[in-house]
């Protein structure tokens, strides 16, 4: 079994909860244009915020302090 998933199965299951990137952003305690950065492709998820974000969508594995 896969332990990442794409953006595309992110923005599925997004949707699939009714949540919006906005929200997601504010119970994450993460920028909403970090999350929308990632989900564009246009960062990789490496350091700071768009890490964490990325550990928490599920677009990458690693750990969140």
């Amino acid at each position: 079994m896969r332990s990442t998933k794409s953006i595309a199965e992110v923005k599925a299951d997004l949707n699939r909860r009714g949540l919006t990137v906005r929200q997601w952003a504010k119970d994450h305690g993460v920028p909403e244009c970090v999350v929308y950065e990632l989900l564009r492709g246009r960062f990789k998820g490496n350091y700071g915020h768009a890490h964490k974000a990325a550990v928490l969508l599920g677009l990458k594995e690693g750990f969140v302090k």
